[in-house]
């Protein structure tokens, strides 16, 4: 009977154990965070031009027609000059009343209110330029064709994955230098990898040299491509030896 007793408390005092050693492995051990930045600019291969179309008439019928047929012929002249279908895209379509505001010149009736005297209607369309020499030759031309509004222009890349992963190449490598300079200052031993977050931001414009400056014919508006850069972020958490 004695020997199922001890047999039966050392079961008992196994099965304690075992609790107290897992939770001895959880313990968190130190950490250190560090945020890495890195950048890498390339030339973009890619413009994006905003071109608008505004017609004023008496009636929105007219603005209509009007808008409608100056719109159409600087869809056929983008792509007489060479812009494939799938890089025009419509980017915004608006149809307003114009009011005139009447005079209150002696101040004591109450104002007229306030009456329609035409309609403006506007057409913005968006043309990708996969080939930089077009985008003055481009804009140029868009305004011979009834473009009066507009001409926002954005220098892109089609394809930034590759300069994307070289920024982010820097960033994890600027982590890891400060990681190691922070422990050594500290005395303490830099350990693994346990978690690493990622933030990449828009490219910048920046000026190119002069005589990176794209070649534009003399009628065409001049235009510089310049560079975009690209900035990623990261922050990086590695234990702590002890």
């Amino acid at each position: 009977m004695t020997s199922k007793i001890l047999t039966l408390a050392f079961a008992t005092t196994a099965m304690m154990a075992v609790p107290f050693a897992a939770f001895a492995d959880e313990t968190p051990r130190p950490r250190i965070i560090v945020t890495g930045e890195g950048e890498a600019a390339v030339a973009p291969d890619t413009a994006i031009v905003s071109l608008v179309v505004l017609e004023e008439k008496p009636t929105a019928r007219e603005a209509l027609t009007a808008n409608n047929e100056s719109m159409a012929k600087v869809l056929d002249g983008m792509k007489k000059a060479g812009i494939a279908d799938r890089d025009l895209q419509t980017s915004g379509f608006n149809i307003e009343p114009r009011y005139v505001y009447p005079e209150n010149k002696d101040g004591k009736q109450p104002p007229e209110a306030p009456k329609i005297v035409g309609y403006a209607v506007s057409n913005s369309l968006s043309v990708r330029v996969r080939d930089l020499k077009k985008v003055g030759e481009i804009l140029d031309q868009s305004v011979s064709l009834g473009v009066n509004q507009g001409g926002n222009l954005t220098f892109t890349n089609d394809k930034p994955e590759a300069i994307l992963e070289e920024a982010r190449k820097k960033a994890v490598a600027s982590a890891i230098s400060k990681a190691k300079t922070l422990s050594a200052a500290a005395g303490v031993e830099l350990g693994k990898v346990v978690e690493i977050s990622e933030q990449s931001y828009n490219p910048r414009p920046m000026p190119m040299a002069q005589g990176k400056m794209m070649a534009m014919a003399a009628d065409s508006v001049p235009v510089a491509a310049g560079e975009n850069t690209y900035n990623v972020s990261v922050n990086v958490t590695f234990e702590l030896k002890n």
